[in-house]
């Protein structure tokens, strides 16, 4: 079972500057209402089923509002409007009706012609994510379970920032280590291709299996270790070879990239990790490529956090995303 919940604006709260052109993301963010112009619309996904399923450190279905809190004093720099769509809840363990619906409500704000970011919630939400773009730019195979022809699909290229690969054996239980493989199922049943970027996996965490599979699905690896200043401008120009191949782009960012200094609130925190000051600039090559559908952040643990320090880089990511000038 699923169940939205009502949109809370009194989650965005923050100082207010008296000086002229000193907005504030509280100040200018709107509930999302019917017919609104195209902009950006924040939709929470409130669900650590998955994570549960993993064997994972629960609590990341109060990420989302959590996002907000954090996200609301931060300086305001966009020209178009962004909204807050309130939230998706996963009910007791019926995760996949909880991704279904939170498919659902992506086709729509998609096809309202907004970019919606999704604040998680468990990475289990890039199979929703996923979905809802699938239902958006190929509804008639999403909908007959046809396979059909991959020159008729456009080509939607995913790129998770993540130290997991997620590509476990969904087989077995779906949970937030199998997104991926089941999106890649997904693309084999229909015909389509599956194009598979992850950026600074570890290789402590993830099995040989896995790297297995990635390798076979042939997914641009890029592992943590390899993302430093001497390599950074070349990794950035791999990932946009991998967006140049790609007609869309689906952009999802576990929490768990970053290392635990720096995001201490998420399921499993990284021994090492991908600094804040290097995943950046793949946002942004990401973000400037004008391929963009669809983000999700995913992992934030509030009850796992300390001072706040996941949420507010959560929330710089948000702000980094959405910039418009």
């Amino acid at each position: 079972m699923a169940a939205d919940t009502p949109i809370d604006m009194s989650l965005w709260q923050g100082r207010t500057d008296p000086e002229p052109d000193s907005d504030r993301w509280h100040q200018c963010i709107e509930p999302l209402a019917n017919n609104a112009a195209p902009g950006c619309a924040l939709l929470g996904f409130e669900s650590d089923a998955g994570v549960a399923r993993n064997q994972g450190r629960t609590g990341a279905a109060e990420g989302p509002n959590a996002l907000r809190r954090a996200l609301a004093p931060l300086a305001w720099h966009r020209t178009a409007p962004a909204y807050d769509a309130g939230n998706v809840r996963c009910v007791d363990d019926a995760l996949e009706a909880a991704q279904q619906a939170l498919a659902d409500r992506l086709t729509s704000l998609l096809a309202a012609g907004h970019l919606p970011i999704v604040l998680g919630g468990g990475h289990e939400v890039a199979y929703a994510s996923w979905l809802g773009l699938a239902q958006f730019f190929m509804p008639e195979a999403s909908a007959s379970k046809e396979t059909g022809p991959e020159g008729l699909a456009p080509r939607i290229g995913i790129i998770n920032l993540d130290a997991h690969f997620d590509l476990r054996d969904p087989a077995h239980i779906r949970s937030s280590g199998t997104p991926f493989a089941q999106i890649a199922d997904q693309c084999q049943k229909h015909g389509w291709s599956f194009r598979y970027a992850c950026l600074g996996v570890s290789r402590a965490a993830n099995t040989r299996a896995l790297f297995k599979r990635a390798n076979a699905l042939g997914a641009l690896i890029r592992e943590d270790r390899e993302i430093d200043a001497l390599r950074l401008d070349s990794i950035v120009r791999d990932v946009q070879r991998f967006i140049a191949k790609c007609d869309h782009l689906y952009l999802t960012i576990d929490l768990d990239v970053l290392p635990a200094a720096e995001a201490p609130g998420v399921s499993a925190p990284a021994a090492r990790g991908v600094s804040l000051a290097f995943i950046e600039p793949l946002v942004e090559a990401v973000r400037d490529s004008g391929k963009l559908r669809l983000a999700d952040l995913a992992e934030l643990n509030p009850s796992l956090d300390i001072d706040g320090r996941t949420a507010r880089a959560a929330a710089r990511l948000v702000h980094l995303l959405t910039l418009d000038n």
